[in-house]
């Protein structure tokens, strides 16, 4: 199996590189180093790749000349897309990066794919994508055609994108919806990483909608797992579907914020300064996965509870950050 995983120094792209290459895949690592959150951590996200034997080369995938080269030299049986421009509430601000970045460099590698003869695409998609339903738990057969947010909004293009391509084409392709990935080297600019910074350095944290959110918290190593085993899974066309699927992962439990904060608490030996907001714009009050076509699919669940996984990323945070 030769792997290409774009987004390779970012948060999950680091640990699935890392998980397949321990299993013995040769894997090939591209990312952009984009500067939405601290370069120095995907630099040292890097090196720790390189140490495993997997080199991460920088490469802007909305670059056409740079991404047909990429797949022409490149000889990939499989690809897993984990390269976006990533965060809710970022894209209120700045809008035209995810045009670029999710839509438009997404379209680049669906031709990559094309032309190279990709055995199976896996890509990133979203929990957003299922916007504000009241129908929980999210499953996959629920209509997604209502995103509050142009995050969401270009998370269902990709998935659209993908099966036009699966169906015009015959590229296999999966697509994974990614509930609330949390866990060690994750992303400075989601709860796990701002709220444990605040609470040690004793500043406010904010707590949106009140506190009422609730978020279907998933450990890393359990969305690592279930993409390594959908990766081997190629799709194939029945009656006339395209050979594309989409699979929700998620813990199949949707937590309290302030469950979440209590247990970050916990953990650090200190409380949290608490600053009551109001429900942001392209938010959404509840994430909440049904897994069951995962499980059946792959005879696999992300079981990894609250607690469990927050001790791991906290001891991860202190021995990085370097504080007690």
């Amino acid at each position: 199996m030769k792997v290409l995983v774009t987004g390779a120094a970012g948060f999950i792209g680091m640990h699935l590189a890392l998980r397949l290459r321990g299993d013995g895949a040769d894997v090939t690592g591209v990312d952009s180093f984009d500067a939405y959150y601290d370069v120095a951590l995907k630099r040292d996200r890097a090196a720790r790749l390189e140490s495993a034997g997997v080199w991460c080369n920088a490469l802007d995938l909305a670059d056409e000349r740079s991404t047909e080269a990429l797949f022409h030299e490149g000889g990939f049986s499989h690809v897993v897309h984990l390269a976006a421009q990533p965060g809710v509430r970022y894209s209120l601000i700045n809008p035209a990066a995810y045009l670029r970045n999710n839509v438009d460099a997404f379209g680049k590698v669906l031709e990559g794919c094309r032309h190279a003869g990709v055995g199976h695409l896996v890509y990133a998609s979203s929990s957003s994508v299922y916007g504000a339903s009241h129908t929980l738990p999210f499953s996959e057969d629920q209509n997604v055609d209502h995103p509050v947010s142009v995050y969401a909004a270009t998370k269902r293009a990709d998935e659209l994108l993908a099966h036009s391509y699966s169906h015009l084409y015959r590229l296999p392709a999966t697509g994974l919806r990614f509930f609330t990935v949390y866990g060690p080297w994750g992303r400075p600019d989601m709860a796990p990483m701002l709220f444990t910074r605040a609470i040690l350095e004793g500043t406010p944290i904010k707590v949106f909608n009140f506190g009422k959110m609730q978020r279907d918290f998933t450990y890393v190593d359990d969305i690592v797992e279930g993409i390594a085993r959908v990766l081997e899974l190629p799709p194939t066309a029945t009656q006339g579907s395209a050979p594309h699927r989409i699979y929700n992962i998620g813990n199949h439990a949707a937590v309290e914020l302030e469950s979440f904060i209590g247990e970050l608490e916990r953990l650090l030996g200190r409380r949290a300064v608490k600053e009551y907001l109001p429900m942001q714009a392209g938010d959404v009050p509840v994430t909440f996965a049904s897994v069951d076509r995962l499980a059946a699919a792959t005879g696999f669940a992300p079981t990894t509870p609250i607690a469990e996984g927050l001790s791991r990323f906290v001891a991860w945070y202190r021995e990085y950050y370097r504080v007690q």
